[in-house]
């Protein structure tokens, strides 16, 4: 896949691509759905699939106050658009300039003149341009004058459960990590380096690995049974979220014990697969009582995750439509 991140890029302009626009935030089945198509379009037409996107999301320009915390880092929605099979990936820098852009403006000089759309697959309800005056009727009119075919998707469901990165978040930021697995069609994960932390873990008996995390949504405080992925193997592990209450740290904190592990790994780079939360954090009286508490999690982070194989992105158009679940897993 080729990334272009100007509208100055060499590469441009280009011809006979099919289209599709849109934050594509998670990535999830909804959004590979929507690519299959427009893969399936483009090799109809003997044509180039293309994904146009935003960095960073318009809202961080438009209303920071109401920018969503992302599901995925930009490099991660790059590496899994790119598993997708799209053959381009337009990362426009989104400035108050574009937003200023009449949507009439944005439909010639960006996608008729630049990108070279043959055929454009939009969302039912996408609008876009210059206080968002751009609408379905206006690009169907638009495609008539300039010469591209314009495609309305409905919105992408199962079992009535419409794909949707709003809804993903909000599962995440509530803790349900496991029922995040249908809409997103892997499991979430946190990537992050370890830090130097209290040693408090250490003290109590269970060694923990600090993380500065990526940038992205966090979910809710509490204790989780995750997979760790550590120099390219991986563990189980007992990931707390929070504040530690316990010993009153004001400061929010990613920590995990990885279980049957003794290395030093400061300042590497660990991955955690978020598969089930097992409770609230909680303050305790005495260092014996959470030591207890956490020997209890860590009996049942191996109950629940000694069958657990982890859902990862990887390539499947290999025909029909993708389900949850399957997939290549490790």
């Amino acid at each position: 896949m080729k990334i272009i991140r100007s509208l100055e890029d060499r590469l441009l302009p280009l011809k006979n691509t099919v289209v599709t626009i849109g934050n594509f935030d998670g990535v999830h089945l909804g959004h590979r759905e929507i690519f299959r198509r427009v893969i399936d379009a483009a090799r109809r037409i003997g044509g180039s699939s293309l994904v146009l996107s935003f960095v960073p999301h318009p809202l961080e320009v438009l209303a920071p106050h109401r920018a969503p915390r992302l599901i995925n880092t930009y490099a991660e929605k790059e590496r899994l658009i790119e598993t997708s099979r799209i053959d381009l990936l337009v990362c426009l820098p989104f400035t108050t300039d574009l937003a200023r852009m009449s949507a009439a403006s944005f439909v010639g000089e960006v996608l008729v003149e630049r990108l070279g759309v043959t055929h454009l697959i939009v969302g039912y309800d996408y609008r876009f341009g210059k206080g968002a005056e751009g609408d379905i009727p206006f690009l169907v009119e638009m495609g008539r004058e300039m010469g591209f075919g314009v495609e309305i998707l409905k919105p992408i469901s199962h079992n009535g459960q419409v794909y949707s990165s709003t809804f993903i978040r909000k599962l995440i930021a509530a803790g349900e990590v496991d029922a995040v697995i249908p809409c997103l069609g892997r499991h979430f994960k946190l990537e992050g380096t370890v830090r130097h932390g209290f040693r408090r873990g250490r003290m109590i008996g269970f060694p923990t690995a600090n993380l500065i995390p990526d940038p992205k949504i966090i979910p809710r405080p509490g204790v989780y049974a995750v997979k760790v992925r550590c120099r390219d193997r991986t563990y189980d592990g007992v990931l707390n979220i929070g504040y530690n209450p316990t010993f009153s740290q004001n400061e929010l904190s990613v920590e995990v014990h990885i279980l049957d592990f003794s290395e030093i790994i400061y300042e590497e780079k660990i991955v955690l697969f978020f598969v089930k939360r097992l409770r609230d954090e909680t303050l305790f009286h005495s260092r014996e009582d959470l030591h207890a508490a956490i020997a209890q999690d860590v009996d049942r982070a191996r109950e629940i995750l000694k069958n657990t194989r982890i859902i990862e992105y990887r390539e499947y158009l290999h025909g029909g439509s993708e389900m949850p679940g399957k997939g290549n897993v490790r």
